[in-house]
């Protein structure tokens, strides 16, 4: 059972205390509600960019990793389509460092245009790396409006476009910034082997100064209902064709989750699993195979994927693929099979726990989705699922007339 003690100050911000004395590192975790589906459709990529531009300094600490590093610390981020998550441990003793850091960048951000540029360059340079210019890379810029239509799950994080980046200018980031940033739009929970009484006192003393902002109200479009099959071809300079099937499936509360999630361990968590099994080890169609869930808090997805071996063909690799789905829509899965990929997700959650800087990440996160407590029920979800459950699921969501196919075309085939 991971305990938390829960407080909210008076302007809004949500603190979570944990304690764990198993180590002499603290972890201050600040999880911001804004990720990039709340951006502008012609403004994207603001949350990544402000990913970096928090690094740029703030209105009294100039340099943010200096101070940071001198006590002992280390920080880093990460953003995604649905939240902006911020990250410090640093010996427990010098926890104060990191409410003084993390306070002054939520009260102000040094909005400069030096910053501005440097940070904006470093996004356009990433972009440039991950997106274009390496194998693959642009995948999910053109998976992504394949399947959406209308929620902004249709972009990834890093924006649509490059140039939506480039045209960023101080008073579009400063409006950015005021809308999203602020304690009533965040999650900090602190963890380690802490006093509770002292950290609700630290954050009285750094954030409580910090007045409410007006959070721009989320009204984002649902995604209507996939009724036809959508294909796309693409060409580009790969050693290999690969193939994405991508279907909507469920979002992070709905009591499915769980058994979707098993669903795509069954398929492919590892070399026993179906996928690898059936279509690399015995008919040698791919050289490899995968299927995952985005895992979203909105509706999201559920991928299957493969890099084909040249002697295979698009048609041939795709039938194979969507006979594994009828397999595991229509043949009783077995008792073996589930309780594998259970004692797989029980095993990773286990370990996983044992760090406190996963339990803070994780306790915000679960705050965002309603309760941190939620966490200590999340095993028992999963091992409710059954046999039954997952096929039900499979033939409601696995369908092609829910589907979107992405034909990655190699030029050298």
């Amino acid at each position: 059972m991971i305990e938390v003690i829960k407080h909210i100050l008076p302007n809004g911000l949500k603190l979570l205390i944990h304690q764990d004395f198993s180590t002499p590192i603290a972890s201050f975790n600040l999880l911001y509600d804004v990720g990039s589906k709340d951006e502008d459709p012609n403004k994207t990529g603001f949350a990544h960019l402000f990913e970096h531009l928090m690094f740029g300094g703030s209105i009294h600490i100039p340099v943010f990793d200096e101070p940071l590093e001198h006590v002992g610390g280390e920080n880093n981020a990460f953003t995604n389509n649905d939240i902006t998550n911020y990250y410090i441990t640093l010996p427990v003793e010098n926890i104060e460092t990191a409410f003084w850091l993390e306070s002054d960048r939520m009260l102000s951000l040094a909005f400069t245009k030096k910053s501005l540029d440097v940070q904006r360059n470093v996004v356009i340079e990433e972009f440039n790396q991950r997106y274009l210019n390496q194998p693959y890379g642009d995948v999910w810029l053109n998976l992504r409006p394949l399947a959406y239509t209308a929620h902004p799950y249709m972009w990834p994080t890093i924006g649509k476009s490059i140039d939506h980046i480039k045209s960023a200018t101080l008073t579009d980031v400063k409006n950015f910034f005021y809308s999203h940033y602020a304690p009533n739009n965040a999650i900090l929970c602190v963890a380690g082997p802490v006093n509770p009484t002292q950290i609700i006192e630290l954050a009285n003393k750094w954030f409580g100064p910090i007045e409410r902002r007006n959070i721009i109200e989320r009204n984002l479009p649902k995604e209507p209902t996939q009724t036809l099959p959508r294909k796309l071809e693409i060409v580009r300079d790969v050693p290999f064709n690969a193939i994405y099937k991508s279907y909507h499936m469920c979002n992070r509360n709905h009591p499915d989750f769980p058994a979707v999630d098993l669903m795509s361990d069954l398929l492919s968590s590892g070399k026993s699993a179906r996928l690898y099994q059936r279509l690399v080890k015995e008919k040698q169609l791919f050289s490899n195979v995968n299927a995952y869930i985005t895992g979203d808090i909105d509706e999201g997805l559920f991928v299957i994927t493969g890099q084909l071996y040249p002697s295979t063909n698009f048609a041939d690799a795709e039938n194979a693929l969507i006979e594994e789905v009828r397999n595991i829509q229509g043949i009783q899965i077995s008792e073996y099979e589930l309780e594998k990929v259970k004692n797989k997700y029980e095993s990773n959650f286990t370990f996983e726990e044992t760090s406190v800087l996963n339990k803070a990440m994780n306790l915000s996160f679960f705050e965002l989705l309603g309760d941190a407590n939620r966490i200590n029920f999340e095993l028992e979800k999963y091992r409710n699922v059954t046999r039954a459950s997952i096929q039900g699921i499979a033939q409601q969501i696995l369908t092609e007339s829910n589907c979107s196919t992405l034909y990655y075309k190699s030029k050298q085939q």
